[in-house]
């Protein structure tokens, strides 16, 4: 898509220019702490906080020059929930390092009665285990918690799942959620271009990744991270978009034009900060954290339109087909969507938020005003392929 004025009114040229910059001016209120929203009173439908007076607002939210000065958080409170009361066994993919079972501890101290039993791994190995132990009959699983739809989709077309909640999935835009109500987001992350701003300005920067391998100004200076999943969905995406020919060929542009191969994304972002590299291909909270340690490094975030590298993918949750938790199950998937998880995962992993009521950090535009392509995020499910495609590629 060229740089122009979509069928919503909305400047897409001011949409993908925006970058990201420390200070930001997106919050008018300053919420230094509680906001009250967990501080006692009667559940809407049943829930009596227990604990309330304990956790509040400041243990769900970040801390950090990103985060400073925010509005409350709208949507659901916890405060409106049922109690989470029983105990639950939660497989759980990745997790950003271990922040996701931070929540699940702040669930626990907040309802005593409530267990989360937890294995953790890899989120496709989980997805495989899933899948085995559902065609052996049962899964000890009753909620899987993935950082990838690929592999929420994967369990889903294998039958694994049981329905979620219509109270959970009205709360998510349709397009972060699984068509049949599978399994729904809770953070998004989109894919982006981190720069170095004293190198490059972001005009340089082109509009489609189509155009990455012919521009000048980014000749052996950029960096991708191919062993990475995230950076495996995009791929899979631009499978599902242009087909294995196409990408192959881009993929092998790309290294033609001079890429440096890392291990991860954070470290691409870091790399441009440092000026080692003058952009790369990233999930976009790398960059904020990037911005978050080091208030002065020389980091910008743009976006692409429309295409893959404009992919915003998600974590997700699903119930496990056959739990015998399932009312625990859909309480629990509620409150992660709750306006309190949301906001923890917004501040804290700076994760896209799945809930309209919960703002991005910093001058992070709106989810709703980038321009990911119009793809089935369950279709992300066939990484399989794509590992055998980088591979013939010469990428891994």
């Amino acid at each position: 898509m060229s740089d122009s004025t979509d069928t919503a009114g909305r400047n897409v040229t001011q949409s993908r220019r925006r970058f990201l910059a420390l200070g930001g001016t997106t919050a008018a209120t300053a919420l230094a702490g509680c906001s009250g929203i967990l501080s006692g009173g009667d559940g809407g439908d049943g829930g009596t906080g227990a604990g309330a007076g304990q956790i509040s607002l400041s243990d769900f939210r970040g801390s950090g020059p990103l985060v400073a000065q925010r509005d409350a958080p709208g949507g659901t409170s916890i405060e409106d929930l049922p109690d989470l009361s029983g105990e639950l066994t939660l497989y759980l993919g990745g997790g950003e390092g271990g922040l996701y079972l931070d929540l699940i501890n702040l669930f626990e101290q907040l309802y005593p009665d409530f267990t989360a039993n937890h294995r953790l791994e890899a989120s496709s190995d989980l997805a495989n285990t899933i899948i085995e132990e559902n065609e052996a009959g049962a899964s000890p699983a009753d909620v899987f918690m993935s950082i990838d739809a690929g592999s929420l989709g994967a369990v889903a077309n294998a039958g694994a799942t049981a329905s979620l909640p219509e109270e959970a999935l009205s709360t998510v835009p349709e397009a972060y959620q699984d068509s049949e109500g599978r399994w729904v987001g809770i953070a998004g992350r989109a894919r982006a271009i981190p720069y170095n701003t004293n190198q490059i300005s972001e005009s340089d920067i082109p509009s489609t990744v189509r155009e990455f391998p012919e521009a000048a100004a980014l000749e052996d200076s950029m960096g991708w991270a191919p062993s990475y999943g995230a950076f495996q969905s995009f791929v899979t995406a631009m499978r599902l978009i242009r087909g294995d020919d196409e990408t192959r060929a881009w993929l092998q542009a790309m290294q033609d034009h001079g890429i440096t191969t890392y291990d991860d994304e954070f470290r691409v972002s870091n790399a441009c900060a440092d000026g080692e590299l003058t952009a790369g291909f990233a999930n976009h909270y790398y960059t904020l954290r990037v911005q978050s340690a080091r208030e002065s490094a020389p980091i910008g975030l743009a976006f692409t339109e429309g295409d893959a590298g404009a992919l915003v993918n998600v974590s997700g949750l699903e119930i496990i087909d056959g739990t015998d938790s399932a009312d625990l199950a859909s309480n629990f998937v509620r409150h992660v969507l709750s306006a309190e998880a949301q906001e923890f995962f917004a501040t804290r992993t700076f994760a896209y938020p799945m809930i309209p009521g919960v703002a991005p950090v910093g001058d992070l535009p709106r989810i709703d005003d980038l321009n990911p392509p119009d793809i089935n995020l369950t279709e992300l499910a066939d990484v399989a392929g794509t590992v055998d495609l980088l591979r013939d590629a010469g990428v891994l």
